[in-house]
């Protein structure tokens, strides 16, 4: 009798634990997303990174929940909202650009750090190498500097007469010299001169296209990068067609903001695809284990609207090779 009483009591024991156990709700896993431009300016990289998460399973607010912090175009902002990120005791900061990635660097060293888009991982102090990364940071690289050779054979070949090419570039970020020696490489082989302007940040954007004006180039080709010109891709797009210059981005969202042609990569791919990271952390993995990913998909996007603006015609060939044309 003794014996059953123990094994009644200890089968309610257990029974109590398992109920407790099954009550106590699951831990909702909080990511911190930190971005340095506006985020109301920026739905073309975060739409994709939600939609990656959709498409793995993850819903904001019911089954993950996600910290926006952005700077708001104020870089010198970023430290602090890196650090309130920590505080929060977040379990993944992801971050959309170089700036971001080196402040989150800066503010911890254990919390996993996913880059959506970085221009050269390496160069820049995050990780080790690319196919192991070493720390608590991995992610995308956009690192693919051949492609500045293509975007002047692209000019090229819109403009048959192209002669003299203005470069815009930021010669202290990290790829910069890498993309320029692409293009002198390219220009070499097609016999175009190259007027190289540096630009800092983006209120040089405007003198350098007086400059290239001035420096009578017959295209411009922008190098330019996310830290310079972030959110402003519209007022670009409209300087771009006030100098009446042909002008090739790296990237579609100034196409699609009134700019004439860009060849480069697919960021929206990247941004969805950052989501698989942050699956594969949640799951146990650690950022020193999975390689930095290179960009796999490349685009060709042309405004014909630009083009009539700015008075030249896309040689049909061209336009065959096109991802995407933009008619008005």
């Amino acid at each position: 009798m003794k014996k059953v009483l123990v094994w009644i009591l200890l089968t309610f024991f257990v029974a109590n634990v398992s109920i407790a156990q099954a009550q106590q709700p699951t831990k909702i896993p909080r990511i911190g997303y930190l971005i340095g431009a506006s985020l109301s300016n920026n739905s073309v990289r975060i739409e994709p990174f939600r939609q990656g998460l959709r498409e793995l399973g993850y819903v904001d607010g019911k089954n993950i929940v996600i910290e926006w912090r952005s700077a708001e175009g104020k870089l010198d902002r970023l430290p602090a909202l890196a650090a309130e990120l920590v505080r929060l005791k977040v379990d993944i900061i992801v971050t959309a650009g170089p700036a971001a990635t080196r402040v989150a660097k800066e503010a911890t060293v254990t919390i996993p750090i996913v880059m959506t888009q970085d221009t050269d991982p390496v160069a820049n102090g995050f990780v080790a190498s690319l196919a192991r990364p070493g720390g608590n940071i991995t992610g995308l690289s956009t690192l693919a500097p051949e492609l500045s050779g293509k975007r002047l054979e692209l000019l090229k070949e819109t403009i048959p007469k192209l002669s003299r090419l203005a470069v815009f570039g930021t010669s202290t970020l990290p790829g910069n010299p890498q993309m320029l020696r692409e293009v002198e490489l390219a220009a070499k082989a097609f016999g175009v001169k190259l007027q190289y302007l540096d630009v800092p940040s983006f209120k040089d954007i405007e003198t350098a296209f007086r400059a290239a004006g001035k420096g009578q180039a017959d295209a411009v080709l922008i190098l330019l990068q996310g830290g310079v010109t972030g959110g402003h891709g519209t007022e670009i797009a409209e300087l771009a067609v006030k100098s009446r210059l042909p002008v090739i981005f790296s990237g579609r969202y100034y196409v699609e903001a009134g700019g004439l042609m860009s060849y480069g990569v697919n960021f929206r791919d990247l941004d969805r695809r950052a989501a698989t990271y942050v699956d594969k952390i949640l799951k146990g993995r650690t950022p020193a284990d999975l390689p930095v990913e290179q960009p796999m998909k490349f685009e060709l996007v042309i405004n014909l609207k630009a083009a009539k603006q700015i008075g030249i015609t896309i040689p049909q060939w061209t336009l065959m090779k096109a991802d995407k044309v933009i008619q008005n």
